[in-house]
């Protein structure tokens, strides 16, 4: 059999190979197009509302920086934090006035309307439901009709705070020790007043892919002990294009953060829930990356976890903040009435939701194109009726794996 499936495989993988490096000349085009970074509406109705009751309610592949760098012939140079006032203000090397608006109260707004299920989107298909003894994930995808496949997730933390969350996810020093997929990271602007972020990423990806190149602008808001935190890919001039790494311009990442009840039934808000929405466009066939993330989704996930922990312990410990972690606590106040406006305006729409019974959705292989395979296969091979009988019950059972999936 593997000699026989031997040259079906590596066509396979050549053919893989192949089309991720090959790309028309006119899909080059989109990089001067208007960035959309509209993202999924939060899935089920398990999930309530902040906005209702604005108190311990419940209602999960990031983002994060700790000391800032400066970009120098390509070497990173670490400058040592120094303590952040509110009262300063932006200074040429810093986001200038006005540039302080990467991110805006659009950006927020919209962030409300996915947490809220509200963003008018398709609705959610339910992939995943895992849990170990200190953590909850539920994570559900959608196909947007123009744009890249689009993710949702609910991670629950036993005995973690929102605070720390929110440092963690800002803290890209920290990073570099937990997410191997990471290879730089810099601060190229920043503004005290605001707390908003410009920095520089360089991820690493699979040996049959280039690195890719990310300009992030990022913003926290707060509401007492919750908080929204958004960032998305934005054009900055000090970053110039090059062939490679290849610049990712469709990015958007951003999280809900609140204290919740924990599973241990001693009803002290001592859990952190994480509301996530990703969605970027990495240049990749979006069914090729819908199935690596849903192979590799729950190691990420389990890796984030691990990387938090050591996060806890190293600030329980007394380590020093780093100055990206000093710039996530710069957050815009939020008027609990602006929220509560929000969630009034949203009430006069309904978006369809999926409860949590629903089956996940796997991959539907068609029938026809692995028995039209089998066909081609045997007719190519002439090792005789036995052989050709074989190739069709493999066929047939990768069909019948297929219709499961």
């Amino acid at each position: 059999m593997m000699v026989f499936l031997g040259p079906v495989w590596i066509a396979f993988l050549v053919g893989i190979m192949v089309g991720w490096a090959w790309k028309p000349r006119w899909a080059s085009l989109g990089n001067s197009f208007k960035l959309n970074c509209s993202a999924p509406s939060s899935p089920t109705t398990l999930i309530s509302s902040p906005l209702k009751g604005m108190g311990w309610n419940s209602f999960k592949f990031q983002i994060p920086t700790f000391g800032s760098c400066v970009m120098d012939n390509g070497a990173d140079k670490e400058r040592i934090p120094s303590p952040l006032n509110e009262n300063d203000t932006c200074s040429s090397s810093q986001v200038r006035n006005q540039e302080c608006v990467f991110v805006t109260e659009e950006d927020l707004e919209h962030l409300c309307h996915l947490v809220e299920r509200t963003d008018g989107g398709p609705p959610w298909k339910h992939v995943m439901d895992r849990s170990t003894s200190s953590m909850n994930y539920q994570a559900w995808q959608r196909d947007h009709e123009t744009g890249p496949p689009q993710y949702c997730s609910r991670t629950v933390y036993e005995d973690a705070t929102p605070e720390l969350l929110r440092d963690f996810f800002w803290d890209d020093d920290f990073r570099l020790k937990w997410d191997d997929m990471l290879r730089h990271s810099a601060t190229i602007e920043e503004c005290p007043t605001t707390g908003t972020m410009v920095v520089h990423w360089i991820r690493k990806f699979p040996f049959f892919c280039s690195d890719r190149e990310y300009t992030i602008g990022r913003r926290i808001w707060e509401s007492g002990r919750s908080y929204y935190c958004v960032t998305k890919g934005v054009p900055c001039r000090s970053v110039p294009r090059q062939g490679k790494p290849r610049h990712v311009d469709l990015y958007y990442s951003s999280w809900f953060i609140q204290s919740v009840e924990s599973r241990k039934g001693n009803n002290q808000p001592s859990a952190c829930e994480v509301i996530f929405f990703h969605h970027e466009d990495v240049g990749i066939p979006w069914e090729i990356a819908k199935f690596g993330v849903r192979q590799g989704m729950w190691g990420h996930v389990k890796k984030i976890e691990h990387g938090l922990r050591a996060y806890q312990r190293a600030r329980a410990s007394g380590e020093q903040i780093s100055r990206a972690a000093l710039m996530a606590q710069i957050n815009t106040k939020l008027n609990p009435d602006y929220l509560k406006s929000l969630g009034n305006a949203d009430n006069s729409s309904e978006t369809e939701v999926l409860s949590f019974s629903e089956k996940p959705v796997g991959m539907h292989i068609p029938k026809f194109l692995i028995f039209g395979g089998a066909v081609v296969l045997a007719c190519s091979l002439d090792r005789g009726l036995l052989t050709k009988a074989l190739i069709f019950g493999v066929a047939r059972r990768f069909a019948n794996i297929g219709r499961r999936l």
